[in-house]
Order: structure tokens, then C-alpha cells, then sequence
């Protein structure tokens, strides 16, 4: 499995945890981009222990995304890719693998440099590379240059870790520019919008560096708060998923548009999708979901989906320059 070069699934440790808990059957939940691994490391844990695997089918999008049906059907369950959150923290029979990258990150903080503009640079990353923050921190202050790394809110398990929908930790420290470790453009995008300041991704599987370039995503946020201006009829999505159900905010959105003379109601489901919205008859969605959700989905629903703040600047409650990533955040 050529992937364990890169990536540390802690198989030793799995094992060792099955063997002195004496599992029987096993849960395994993946990300999207981890489940092609599922089945060999499934067989490695059944031949190694004796127990039995099951592994979740279900689309997983973070910590926040259990598979609580299947937590009930096992005696433990690993979590592939992602750390614990607040509130996953009651779940006993949860094991969270941080499936931590192995990947040198030197290289690519050195070819940084040449773009990195200011002196207080604030270093942020997924969970995949924290453990390697303090190496590019090394690389950044023994070039003159000040590092920050952040400890975000009780959602953040590492400082200097940013979620999809948590960027507390850029906000922890003052700084004029970010450095983002790692690979996508969502999470230094976020913390672009959270922060208004510079942010470069420095990608060190293809050892490249590029600039967060926010253009396109804010012409899209723009356009679908457009399209809802009009609207009349509002659907407010709420997810029963553990650390997405955000009921009290779908409550307040709904007095909201009461107060501003619209309809709105409160729609609660699991697994959100542009068919589980296809039956509602309303002029614009808002979620109070995942984050994610409004932007990597945008133009698949039949009416526009609408993040909390975009719906408040629809209502007129807060102004179009106050456009930014929805966050859900601890204390």
C-alpha cells in the first residue's frame, strides 16, 4: 500500500487498541479521499486481530460526520482523517486517526519565501500536517522572518489547525500575512475571508506555492445573493448531524425573516442533498450546515442556497462587504 509512505494510518496503533479492548467487530469510517485505502486496511486489521470490520459507505465530511448508525452496531470505530471536535467528545467508542502526512514540508516553506511579502507571518494547516507547523516555523525565522501559530477555540484541536469551518485559530494571533501548509484552496480561502489578509498556500506534494486568489468564489456568493433578493419563500436547512444541528441559529433566521415580513421554514434532515430539496417549494434555501455545503455545491440546487450572514445581507441585516465563510465555532 504505497499510500502509508505518505500518510500514517496508525495501523500498529489500531491494532494494539482492538487487542486490549477486545473488539469483536470493528467500524471503519473514511473521508471521500481515504476510502480507496478501506478494504486493505480492513483485511490488515481482521488478520491481525481476528476481529470482524464493517466499513462505512456512508459520504463522510469531517469529525462533525459521524456514522452514529454505525457506531451503535459496533464495539469500537476508527475515524480516518480528522481530529476530535467538542462535540464528538462523548462518543466513547470513537477512536479518531489523525492520519498525519509524512511528506517533507522544508522545501516548499524555502520556495515560500521569495513570495512572502511581510514580516509576521501566521502559519495555518489541516490537521494532516501540524506536526510539521514547528519545521516551517524554523525555516521562516532563521530567514528573518516572525512566525505565529495560533491556538484556535475549543472546536481546534492543534494550534496553528484550521477547519473547513473553523479559521479561529488565524484569527488567534496578530499577523500580516498567512502561510497555508498544505494542498486545496478551501481552508486558506476561509481564512482569506475570516481575516482579509494575504494568504499563500504552499503545497508540498507538488511543491508549489500560489497565491489564495478570491475572485471567482466571491463572484459566485454575490451572484446567488442576487438571485435571492426577490425571494419571498425561504427553506432554512438544519442538519442533524453532531457538530453541523445548529437548530437555535435556524430558529433565530426564521424570527428574522418574520420580522422582515418573509416566510420562512425550518427544514431538518441528515444527508443534504439537491434531490432531498427538490419536493419544497420555496424561493431560496439557507443552510446551517456545513459550511461547505453552499460553496462546493453552488449551482446544483434548483433555487439558491444561501449560507446565515448571506442570508442577513439578503434581509438587509448586514451589509454586502461583511461577506465572508460561515464558521462554526467554540468557545
Amino acid at each position: 500500500m504505497s499510500s502509508v509512505e505518505v500518510f500514517d494510518f496508525q495501523i500498529d496503533y489500531i491494532i494494539n487498541t482492538i487487542k486490549k479492548c477486545g473488539a469483536e467487530v470493528v467500524g471503519l469510517q473514511f473521508p471521500e479521499g481515504f476510502k480507496r485505502r478501506a478494504s486493505k486496511i480492513a483485511l490488515i486489521i481482521e488478520e491481525s486481530t481476528g476481529a470482524k470490520t464493517v466499513i462505512s459507505g456512508n459520504p463522510c465530511f469531517g469529525a462533525c460526520d459521524l456514522d452514529s448508525a454505525l457506531v451503535g452496531n459496533v464495539d469500537i470505530l476508527f475515524h480516518f482523517g480528522h481530529s476530535e471536535l467538542d462535540d464528538t467528545k462523548l462518543e466513547e467508542k470513537v477512536c479518531f486517526i489523525d492520519v498525519r502526512s509524512n511528506v517533507d514540508v522544508v522545501a516548499v516553506t524555502k520556495k515560500a519565501l521569495l513570495k512572502l511579502r511581510a514580516q509576521r507571518i501566521g502559519l495555518i494547516t489541516t490537521v494532516q500536517h501540524v506536526h510539521k507547523l514547528e519545521d516551517a516555523c524554523k525555516v521562516l525565522e532563521s530567514n528573518g522572518k516572525e512566525c505565529k501559530i495560533g491556538k484556535g477555540d475549543s472546536k481546534i484541536a492543534y494550534p496553528g489547525q484550521v477547519l473547513g469551518c473553523n479559521f479561529s485559530a488565524a484569527r488567534a494571533e496578530e499577523c500580516d500575512e498567512y502561510l497555508y501548509i498544505g494542498s486545496g484552496d478551501f481552508h486558506p480561502l476561509g481564512v482569506f475571508l475570516a481575516t482579509k489578509k494575504r494568504v499563500l498556500i504552499a503545497d508540498p506534494f507538488m511543491n508549489e506555492v500560489r497565491e489564495v486568489d478570491p475572485s471567482r468564489i466571491l463572484r459566485q456568493r454575490s451572484a446567488v445573493i442576487a438571485k435571492s433578493l426577490d425571494a419571498s419563500i425561504f427553506g432554512i436547512v438544519v442538519s442533524t448531524k453532531n457538530g453541523q444541528h445548529r437548530i437555535d441559529l435556524a430558529f433565530s433566521l426564521k424570527e428574522l425573516a418574520k420580522s422582515n415580513g418573509k416566510e420562512a421554514h425550518i427544514l431538518s434532515m441528515d444527508m443534504i442533498t439537491p434531490a432531498q430539496l427538490l419536493q419544497f417549494k420555496v424561493d431560496a434555501f439557507v443552510s446551517t450546515a456545513c459550511p461547505r455545503l453552499a460553496i462546493d455545491e453552488i449551482g446544483r440546487f434548483y433555487a439558491p442556497l444561501l449560507t446565515p450572514l448571506e442570508f442577513r445581507i439578503v434581509l438587509g441585516d448586514c451589509k454586502w462587504e461583511d461577506l465572508m465563510f460561515d464558521e462554526i465555532t467554540g468557545e
